[in-house]
């Protein structure tokens, strides 16, 4: 049998082709505003960074959503982004790969 093929995202604040299933989306959704996408089907314009904390971190430096997204967001945002990474980083360490 034909191994699956395994679904690769840009992460935007390094870069780097990483599998989805390692990422989390960011949407904008079509009123405009930006949240978290935990089921990553959302409608709206979604843009992916890894679950790394210390990523997370230097988008928050960065301010890259607001580069990708066009629009100014909140530190809450960022610092809502930063505990989500950081509760989903541990979950994996935890389960492993199953979500």
């Amino acid at each position: 049998m034909k191994p699956r093929k395994v679904p690769m995202r840009k992460d935007i604040v390094t870069g780097q082709m990483v599998a989805k299933k390692d990422l989390i989306r960011v949407v904008r959704t079509p009123a405009g505003q930006v949240e978290l996408d935990p089921t990553g089907r959302a409608n709206g314009r979604g843009a992916y960074i890894s679950i790394d904390v210390a990523i997370a971190e230097q988008a928050k430096a960065k301010r890259t959503f607001d580069h990708v997204f066009g629009t100014a967001l909140s530190a809450e945002f960022y610092d809502e982004l930063i505990a989500y990474v950081d509760h989903q980083a541990a979950r994996k360490e935890l389960f492993g790969d199953a979500r």
